[in-house]
């Protein structure tokens, strides 16, 4: 019963600091909203027996992640009026177009979970004292594919930051 009460309890923490993330008028605050949602996400994972995973978090989003978000917002001019004219080279039908898709892609694969018999029946794998050797084996056998796009959009966020900054240099 307690779990139970711990578990929505934070459930409830995350949704609220995911929204004052989004919603925070300062980008400062949305960062440090940002944090207390990370920190009750390793909460979940202590509470939920996945020590590593919870220490990890708080090393790379508390810290690592955080820090690299501070630096752009740091970089970049917030404060700034908008541009006054509009860029030829944006696309924003191709954008648009690009998020549909992805979200056509991510239904096909909530609807392939639940009517698919294999994918419904997958083992699972018990945690315990070697929690760290499956987190290892799942996410560079399972979800390599994943990490990999999730290292290359980071990658990609960083680019654009310093392209921003550099453009008043």
């Amino acid at each position: 019963m307690g779990v139970a009460i711990a578990f929505y309890t934070l459930a409830a923490l995350i949704l609220g600091f995911g929204v004052l993330v989004v919603m925070a008028r300062n980008t400062v605050h949305s960062i440090l909203f940002l944090v207390a949602d990370f920190l009750c996400i390793a909460a979940l994972y202590v509470l939920q027996g996945a020590q590593f995973l919870a220490v990890i978090q708080v090393v790379v989003y508390a810290g690592g992640i955080v820090v690299l978000y501070l630096f752009v917002v740091m970089l970049v001019d917030l404060k700034r009026p908008g541009e006054a004219h509009r860029d030829r080279r944006r696309r924003g039908r191709l954008g648009v177009i690009c998020a549909l898709v992805v979200l056509a892609e991510l239904l096909l694969i909530v609807v392939y979970r639940y009517v698919s018999p294999a994918a419904a029946m997958e083992p699972v794998r018990a945690m315990g004292p070697d929690n760290v050797a499956l987190v290892g084996m799942a996410l560079y056998q399972d979800y390599l594919v994943p990490f990999e796009l999730a290292s290359v959009l980071l990658l990609v966020a960083m680019v654009g930051a310093i392209v921003l900054a550099r453009r008043e240099l």
